[in-house]
């Protein structure tokens, strides 16, 4: 039907189905949510506590590799130097270098920072080589703070070293000044383990690789450029005060903690791959995961089986009431059951069988004389066919008229006066229009609206449509005498044009009309509203269509309201020929 809506459609079945889902789906998902986080919340503490104990263990390791070496040179440093002590500092040297391998050179100076013995594992020894080392940066370190640790240098390039220089109690014992080959703390910290690929490594202050598993990563040198992804893993561990993920050397994603070794300004970050900290939260979100989605598809089951049951009955029942509101009264709703839903099926079947088909014909008529002329409304009855009121696309005739003055009129009248005059006016018009079998398609206030040839065809409809104006304002105007000799100063026009337009019913279920759509009815409007009294207007087309047949003048072009260019208007004036009636 034209313009009929359709109503929202949702779905009970669907609100079952998503309401028995959520209640058996919700809480797996929950719980597999919340038990992933707080599996992995536990997991980063545990990797915090593990992977900083290592860390702490490795820093107090190395510190105990130089605090010996630095004890080791405390004893250099005893005895004072005079002519028969040459011999024992001589002797000292040579036990120091065996027991302490990381010496690679060692440097004894007297109190004044001149140089009395030089042993080294790679140089040849001197005894007495009388160089001034008062300005050495070790000499002076060591005579401010009496333990001074060198800045870390690469030998050839490669090797890191440090000088470590200590004083001794008196200024007579002098100076001890060793250089440390600290590729020795490689056995350190490949001793340290964290998992199975876990991994540790030292930087001096200023970020150079001073140790780590992968030797060769040591021995290329300060400006490696492997190397810089492990200074930038240490200032993401320092920003996050704690445990953080960052990249190693090869670009692999890693948890790292970090301690420090204070007297040298160290670091140790001990880290280790992220796939293999989190690979048992991994695990078990995946295990986690395989029970959701079984858990979800046992859900879907049994909330599909459970909404099928409550909800087919139901849909059976709204079918059946679309079939019996449809007119389809021989359908019956099965439903077999003997709760509220069958009862409720029963009574609608028992309603069904007592409609009649006279009676649902007589309402159809009834809603027919609404909007059509009795004529129409009867011809409907004989055929028993409604279907010449469907929505179709033809050429009509379209009237409409008014009263000129009206508004004012009302304004000043008294309300028995204006539906008196609307009474008498529009009885007038409905006489006329059924007595040329038009269709009166709507009252407008003091307006009034009808077509030519829809929904019953009519010869020739521009003449029909000259004839029933021309009569409209006959009857009007002898109205108008008696209403002007009350005072009244109104006056009536009409406007007609011809052309295609759609016609057929619009409404809703408990009410339709039958109406005309489409620039026709828009233009025929507009010539209603351009006419004086007593005029008819008619468009070109009209005009044409009527040919000779009518009296008809030329009013040339006019603007009319609403429509873009100029509209040709044309005049009907009396002398139409009568059909015999």
């Amino acid at each position: 039907m034209i313009g009929a809506k359709a109503r929202p459609h949702r779905s009970l079945f669907g609100k079952y189905f998503v309401a028995l889902f959520a209640a058996v789906a919700l809480p797996l998902f929950t719980n597999g949510s919340v038990e992933a986080w707080l599996g992995y919340r536990d997991r980063r503490e545990q990797l915090q506590d593990q992977l900083g104990l290592e860390g702490r263990a490795a820093a107090f390791r190395i510190n105990a590799f130089i605090d010996t070496i630095r004890e080791q040179l405390g004893w250099m440093v005893q005895l004072s130097w005079t002519a028969s002590s040459a011999d024992r500092h001589k002797v000292d040297a040579a036990l120091l270098l065996r027991r302490v391998p990381a010496i690679m050179s060692l440097t004894l100076a007297d109190g004044d920072g001149q140089e009395r013995l030089h042993v080294s594992r790679v140089e040849l020894n001197r005894f007495d080589g009388g160089f001034d080392l008062a300005a050495d940066p070790g000499v002076v370190g060591a005579r401010t703070s009496r333990i001074w640790y060198g800045p870390v240098t690469y030998h050839r390039g490669s090797e890191p070293f440090m000088t470590i220089a200590v004083a001794g109690n008196r200024t007579s014992a002098g100076y001890a000044l060793a250089e440390i080959n600290l590729k020795l703390i490689q056995e350190v910290v490949s001793g340290i383990k964290v998992g199975e690929t876990g991994q540790a490594f030292v930087l001096d202050s200023p970020g150079r690789l001073i140790a780590h598993p992968d030797i060769n990563l040591v021995l290329r040198g300060a400006d490696d450029p492997a190397a810089r992804p492990l200074v930038a893993l240490r200032e993401v561990i320092h920003a996050s005060g704690g445990i953080a993920t960052g990249k190693d050397a090869s670009g692999q994603s890693v948890m790292a903690s970090m301690s420090t070794i204070p007297a040298v300004g160290w670091t140790v970050i001990v880290m280790l791959p992220t796939a293999e900290a989190f690979g048992p939260i991994s695990r078990a979100l995946v295990r986690t995961g395989a029970l959701l989605v079984v858990g979800a598809l046992f859900a879907a089951v049994l909330a599909y089986w459970l909404a099928r049951r409550m909800t087919g009955p139901i849909q059976r029942l709204e079918y059946g009431t679309e079939q019996i509101g449809a007119g389809n009264f021989e359908h019956r709703i099965a439903i077999t059951s003997v709760d509220e839903l069958g009862r409720l099926a029963a009574r609608f079947n028992a309603m069904a069988g007592e409609l009649a088909i006279s009676q649902e014909r007589q309402e159809r008529i009834r809603r027919l004389k609404r909007f059509l002329s009795p004529q129409i409304a009867e011809l409907v009855d004989r055929t028993g066919d409604d279907n010449i009121l469907d929505g179709q696309r033809v050429t009509v005739s379209v009237i409409f008229c008014d009263l000129r003055g009206f508004t004012a009129f009302s304004a000043a009248s008294s309300p028995d006066a204006v539906m008196d005059v609307l009474g008498s006016y529009f009885e007038a018009l409905g006489r006329v229009v059924t007595a040329h079998r038009a269709t009166l398609i709507s009252f407008t206030g003091d307006g009034l609206m009808a077509i030519l040839n829809a929904p019953v065809r009519v010869t020739d409809p521009a003449l029909a449509a000259a004839r029933l104006a021309i009569d409209m304002q006959a009857a009007v105007q002898s109205l108008l005498v008696s209403w002007r000799g009350k005072g009244h100063q109104i006056g009536f026009g009409v406007g007609a044009a011809m052309g295609a337009a759609t016609v057929g019913r619009i409404g809703y279920e408990q009410r339709y009309d039958y109406t005309a759509i489409g620039p026709v009815v828009n233009l025929a409007a507009r010539l209603c509203a351009s006419a004086a009294d007593g005029q008819i207007l008619v468009d070109v087309s009209l005009a044409d269509s009527l040919g000779g047949r009518v009296t008809i003048a030329s009013l040339g072009s006019r603007p009319l309201k609403g429509l873009k260019d100029d509209v040709p208007v044309f005049s009907v004036s009396d002398g139409v020929p009568r059909e015999p009636r």
